[in-house]
């Protein structure tokens, strides 16, 4: 019990999306969510004044955060010994990111690389490991159930943009593994640890990925149950009217959500997956149109909606114009990519123009990146 509970806490600190109990109203009550189109409803990056950024950020992805295993971590490299991953590690989240990025933009060619190098480097017998260190060749023997859902919500994608039911296939084989492993008795665990064939006993709501969940080759009893139990906890975990973010994980063990501070990555990432099968609440789209507009979205929250950070981030952005994408509301998503291009480096004369990082400690993380990547592609 000591070296589960260990391994629990090494996983909240190594991992998040990014990572008083109150019943709300859903837009459609007593009913289970249903599975949501795949490609994006609107493509409204696809227009003349994006083009070219998408263009500059890509070309810093792929020729300067990116190395023989996958997209970096970070671009400042590292001893890659931390209990984060640092520097030049590979994530699986990077791979799915990309992979869902190369088929909703249509590139065969490049979401099979992708995928083909995604396979060998992070697949293990129960799920995909969630990191990947070249300099200490280590592949850590746990998942991660979002990035999971990811990677097997991309073979879905890539199935309907390249009209080829191969890679639905290999999504049922990777979703009937997922199932196995990452749920029981209609309840989602965060991880699954090889090692010790071990999930843990709580739930990260932003993991929660409702239309991935909906893809999954199950029975329909067993598809509403999980989904269902899974929207109930995120539907429960709604802080306020005031503030309409949502807590950062729920206990199975005690019944009760966990929130050091609100994560604004988190939150968005919580409120984007409700939106995507219409369950959201509308406060919330209220309050983050608001912040947008202002440009007031801020990292980090009390419970009561304090601003306890003054620090924005590009990946806050990316995720609020892909929420104005999947609900049609072409203001939003361009207001969101007005806001996130801020952050894009010009005319440094450094590696990183073109990119999203800080050009004084040549720090540029994939997840900013590629977040911002996968908003061009809605």
């Amino acid at each position: 019990m000591v070296l589960g509970a260990s391994i629990i806490l090494s996983f909240l600190l190594l991992t998040s999306c990014d990572r008083s109990e109150q019943v709300v109203k859903p837009v459609r009550p007593d009913k289970p969510a249903t599975v949501a189109p795949l490609l994006p409803r609107e493509n409204y990056g696809d227009e003349p004044e994006t083009q070219a950024n998408e263009e500059q950020l890509y070309q810093f992805i792929s020729k300067q955060l990116t190395g023989t295993y996958g997209v970096f971590t970070n671009f400042h490299n590292t001893t890659q010994s931390a209990v984060v991953a640092t520097g030049h590690e590979v994530l699986s989240e990077s791979a799915g990111l990309l992979m869902r990025y190369y088929a909703l933009t249509g590139q065969q060619e490049a979401f099979d690389a992708e995928w083909q190098r995604a396979k060998e480097i992070f697949n293990l017998s129960a799920g995909f490991s969630y990191r990947y260190s070249p300099q200490q060749n280590k592949r850590y023997p746990l998942n991660a159930a979002v990035d999971d859902l990811r990677i097997i919500r991309a073979l879905h994608e890539a199935g309907i943009a390249f009209s080829d039911n191969r890679y639905s296939k290999e999504a049922a084989q990777y979703g009937e593994r997922f199932y196995e492993h990452n749920s029981k008795d209609g309840q989602l665990y965060d991880f699954y640890d090889e090692t010790y064939k071990m999930t843990n006993d709580f739930i990260t709501l932003c993991y929660i990925d409702l239309t991935s969940l909906g893809l999954l080759p199950i029975s329909t009893s067993q598809a509403e149950a999980l989904q269902q139990n899974m929207l109930d906890i995120m539907r429960k975990g709604y802080l306020s009217e005031q503030f309409p973010f949502y807590e950062t994980r729920y206990s199975y063990k005690t019944g009760a959500y966990q929130s050091e501070q609100i994560n604004t990555v988190e939150s968005l990432l919580t409120i984007l997956s409700l939106v995507e099968v219409k369950q959201h609440n509308p406060a919330s789209i209220t309050f983050i149109k608001d912040q947008v507009q202002a440009g007031t979205l801020f990292g980090h929250y009390t419970k009561e909606g304090k601003a306890a950070t003054d620090i924005q981030s590009t990946a806050i952005y990316a995720i609020t114009a892909m929420i104005g994408s999947e609900l049609g509301d072409k203001d939003l998503y361009k207001t969101s990519i007005q806001r996130m291009e801020q952050y894009q480096v010009r005319n440094s004369g450094t590696k990183l123009d073109g990119g999203y990082g800080d050009v004084a400690s040549q720090q540029a993380y994939s997840f900013d990146n590629l977040m911002a990547l996968l908003a061009y592609a809605h």
